[in-house]
């Protein structure tokens, strides 16, 4: 992260706050399970078991564990109307929406480099 001096002043605290923040986010985002919600959500507001669907292997306890920690950092939004059953959706609030761009790139670069990375395991693993 942050590399720069900090010498004591506001603009360092705030500097200081902003690092400790992107640490936490990147821990808690960087996992497979929120990467494949965030995508699977930028397509469109969807219902829990819509979500669950999309997301091949997760299970329920996962799927409810990091659409809540998504709710908690600002990036998805839960909405609960009042039915019965009650019919809950979720979807990317501006800044999920950016960090799907994000995700979007990492794919990409997947993609485009996919070969390279085989070939560079193959090679280490002989």
């Amino acid at each position: 992260m942050v590399t720069k001096r900090l010498s004591g002043s506001t603009d360092d605290a705030n500097l200081r706050l902003a690092d400790s923040l992107a640490r936490e986010i990147f821990s808690d985002v960087a996992n497979k399970w929120a990467l494949l919600i965030i995508e699977a959500l930028g397509e469109g507001t969807l219902r829990f078991s819509e979500l669950r669907g999309r997301v091949d292997g997760i299970s329920h306890k996962m799927l409810t564990q990091n659409l809540r920690m998504l709710e908690r950092n600002g990036l998805a939004e839960r909405t609960v109307h009042p039915t019965v059953p009650p019919r809950v959706e979720y979807t990317l609030t501006e800044a999920g929406h950016g960090l799907r761009a994000t995700v979007d790139g990492m794919c990409e670069w997947t993609y485009r480099y996919f070969r390279h990375i085989e070939s560079a395991r193959q090679r280490f693993e002989s």
